[in-house]
């Protein structure tokens, strides 16, 4: 096959999952919800890109934010968005969905005239599914003679161009108008109108895929091999059929009298939790393996592994692994039961599906409670004029954002809430303190109950956290301090955001250049594993060295070291990143009071004017940023 830009290109349904998170009820009772990205091929297009394909996917969403969620989501994720179309008349899909026990997955398709149900034949271009090494078409996107016409058009195109294709017969009842809407999760209703049409597409397919309910419809007959060998019939196509736990069965040739004869895919043990999306996982672990040349029990092993994984997990797309998080479950198993509490995988799972690449960080930090209510307080001003004082800043913020790539902004709630709002989504990089500020032990400004608080806040907002930390601290003092932090990065991970962890010793304690370093040790023993590290600057080389070989040997998906300025000079910060110029996970800064405290003192006396603060910081942050760039 000559070389494509391609692997896959999946066909069809997109739509909003809307999760129910509550478990052990009907659907009536969901009370909160928690929102993925789905559809069959959707997930397919998350799931392959995961595991190292090269992927796109062809489907419309409507011209409003669901649809504007969808095509972010996967552009994040690294699949090819170029073929989504907006539709400007329809609405994108959504999907309402909950998990009532380990057999029970009750949802609800909202479908009607749904954005992906515009997709036409005019909408597939001929080049761009020659460009790929395989397409994967989907049994819902048969169910109405317009996307019949767009999937059956993608196959000719296939055809044509040597392009292998992939028939997931996806068999869902309610969307082929057989049953009721409240009947979402039923899987089979014998239809011969659907077996004829499906066995009409089976011709041109080089690989179909089913669960026994979708064979039984393709080959029309509830006994699975007289369904196979009707299947059989109709095409030369490899057949995998899939069997929940059961592993799955690849027949390449003729059925068997026996289908145990066919090439086995051995099941994993695994607690069930949520069979949706199972199925697109292990589609998407199955092509990785046929993709790339492997083996068909190597293929499988995939496949099987990544079915495994998610139906451990809650919601579709974003519980299917990666390859990193695949390979580890392959080589070492779970040592956890059940398998989504396994917190090796949940780490990896986490770093790996991270969004956004920032290979440096220089941020104005202005997350300052107390210190600017201090000033607040010496010139006699109201505290409520803090909130301005920090919209200026984000003004300055924004100004030095329009020449420099790597800018971010740290920003409190309690008095940064308008300024949080403007920049959060604006790909600024954005962190939120969760710390009351100066407790030592450690306390949360929102209660101990900081995954709660957590759920309120956007998931672009990365947490931060500063911890006044000494390695030789009291033993309770320590086990009570990284109680807290071991319940913050739970809650991050709960809620999938990045967490930066500030420490620095007390001033009380004498430290020397390996104290931040024996912290950090700590932190990674007790099982806190930061995405990001905000550190004070450090005054040797050998210093950085150590806490960069912490690091290295604890966590290789750590994102970074960002340096804090504790209010020193620009000189001072100048030699500062100057010694860490030779560390690569330094990528930056998070300066606050360098860059804004003399602007500060000016504009609560009344001696300086808005426009004049956001010069001054404008300007101070601009130098800090060449002082970066010139270490």
């Amino acid at each position: 096959m000559a070389e494509r830009t391609l692997d896959v290109i999946t066909i069809g349904r997109s739509s909003v999952d809307l999760y129910g998170e509550q478990v052990g009820g009907p659907l009536e009772a969901m009370q909160t919800f928690a929102k993925y990205v789905g559809g069959c091929p959707t997930n397919i297009g998350v799931g392959t890109v995961r595991l190292g394909l090269r992927s796109a996917v062809i489907t419309r969403v409507g011209n409003e934010p669901m649809g504007r969620f969808i095509r972010q989501a996967l552009a994040d994720e690294g699949v090819n968005v170029s073929q989504i179309g907006t539709d400007p008349d329809r609405l994108t899909a959504l999907v309402i969905l909950g998990i009532r026990d380990n057999k029970t997955f009750p949802h609800i398709f909202y479908r009607e005239n749904c954005a992906d149900m515009g997709l036409e034949e005019r909408h597939i271009d001929a080049a761009f599914i020659a460009s790929s090494k395989s397409i994967v078409v989907t049994g819902t996107h048969f169910s109405t003679p317009t996307v019949e016409a767009a999937s059956r058009a993608a196959i000719d195109y296939a055809r044509d161009a040597g392009t292998l294709v992939v028939l997931d017969i996806d068999y869902r009842p309610s969307l082929w108008g057989l049953a009721e809407h409240q009947a979402g999760e039923e899987r089979y209703i014998a239809n011969t109108e659907v077996t004829r049409l499906l066995q009409s597409i089976l011709p041109d397919c080089d690989l179909v895929v089913g669960t026994e309910e979708e064979v039984h419809i393709a080959g029309g007959s509830t006994n699975t091999r007289e369904a196979l060998l009707k299947i059989r019939e109709s095409t030369p196509a490899v057949i995998v059929l899939k069997r929940g736990p059961g592993g799955c069965i690849v027949f390449t040739d003729e059925i068997p009298q026996d289908l145990e004869q066919g090439i086995q895919g051995p099941g994993f043990e695994i607690e069930v939790f949520n069979t949706l999306g199972a199925g697109d996982a292990f589609m998407s672990g199955l092509l990785r393996g046929w993709l790339t040349g492997e083996s068909w029990e190597t293929a499988c092993a995939y496949a099987n592994a990544c079915g495994a994984i998610v139906v451990s997990r809650h919601g579709c797309a974003p519980a299917i692994p990666t390859w990193e998080e695949l390979t580890r479950y392959l080589e070492h198993g779970c040592n956890t039961h059940p398998l989504r509490l396994d917190p090796t995988l949940n780490r990896i799972h986490h770093a790996t599906t991270r969004t956004g690449t920032w290979p440096e960080v220089c941020a104005l930090a202005f997350d300052h409670r107390s210190q600017l209510e201090d000033i607040a307080d010496r010139y006699q001003a109201e505290r409520t004029r803090i909130s301005t004082f920090k919209n200026l800043v984000t003004r300055a913020a924004i100004n030095v954002s329009q020449d420099y790539a790597r800018t971010g902004v740290i920003i409190d709630g309690r008095y940064g809430s308008e300024a949080l709002a403007e920049v959060t989504g604006s790909g600024i990089w954005v962190a939120r303190p969760v710390e009351a500020p100066g407790s030592r032990p450690l306390e949360f400004e929102d209660g101990d109950n900081v995954g709660l608080a957590l759920r309120e806040w956007p998931q672009q907002q990365i947490v931060k956290c500063l911890v006044y930390y000494h390695p030789d601290d009291d033993p309770a003092l320590s086990q009570q301090q990284e109680n807290k932090l071991a319940s913050l990065y739970s809650a991050c991970q709960a809620t999938g955001h990045e967490w930066l962890l500030e420490v620095i010793p007390p001033a009380s304690m004498e430290s020397g250049g390996d104290t931040v370093a024996r912290s950090m040790e700590n932190l990674y023993r007790r099982g806190i594993f930061p995405d990001w590290w905000k550190l004070p600057g450090q005054d040797s080389a050998a210093a950085w060295q150590r806490i960069s070989d912490v690091i290295n040997r604890y966590d290789p998906y750590c994102r970074g070291i960002v340096i804090l300025g504790l209010g020193a000079s620009e000189s001072e910060l100048g030699d500062c990143f100057r010694l860490a110029a030779g560390q690569p996970l330094c990528k930056g800064f998070a300066v606050g009071r360098s860059i804004f405290q003399e602007s500060a003192e000016r504009w609560f006396a009344g001696d300086i004017d808005d426009n004049g603060v956001v010069l001054q910081i404008t300007n101070n942050y601009a130098r800090l940023m060449e002082l970066w760039s010139h270490r």
